[in-house]
């Protein structure tokens, strides 16, 4: 007897998901990470914490911590030197955030700060002060 059509629909299904499963199998040996040696394996960690393939014997860590160190004192700031930025958020209860123009950073700073009333979207200069938070903004003037 014949087979019905839904029947014929069906084990060909049935032989295209073999057909996929044997494929899908096939793929994973090919791709597997079994057999690989200790050495590619491992990851080393440099002076500045970043992940490196290069084993610390032959890191070069006077290079690395002068650029670690010359990476530091560019972000350090002068107490001396205005900054601009643009009032994004004000308080209710007397705190907002200043965005700063060169670099977009927000800033921190307390309406106590104020030399002259700031309202949102104003245009302000101010001093840079480092707080263990982050930074905040002192001497702010319109």
């Amino acid at each position: 007897m014949a087979d019905s059509f839904s029947k014929k629909e069906n084990n060909k299904k049935k032989s295209k998901k073999l057909q996929d499963k044997q494929l899908r199998r096939e793929e994973r040996k090919d791709n597997n990470n079994k057999g690989k040696t200790l050495d590619d394996m491992i990851v080393y960690v440099d002076v500045n914490g970043h992940f490196t393939e290069v084993p610390p014997h032959l890191q070069n860590r006077e290079a690395d911590l002068a650029k670690a160190k010359k990476a530091q004192e560019d972000t350090t700031i002068d107490p001396d030197a205005d900054f601009t930025g643009i009032v994004t958020y004000l308080s209710d209860k007397g705190y907002g955030f200043i965005t700063e123009e060169k670099t977009g950073e927000n800033i921190f700073f307390h309406v106590g700060q104020t030399t002259q009333t700031v309202e949102k979207h104003n245009k302000v200069t101010y001093k840079k002060e480092m707080t263990p938070k982050g930074y905040r903004a002192i001497d702010i003037r319109k």
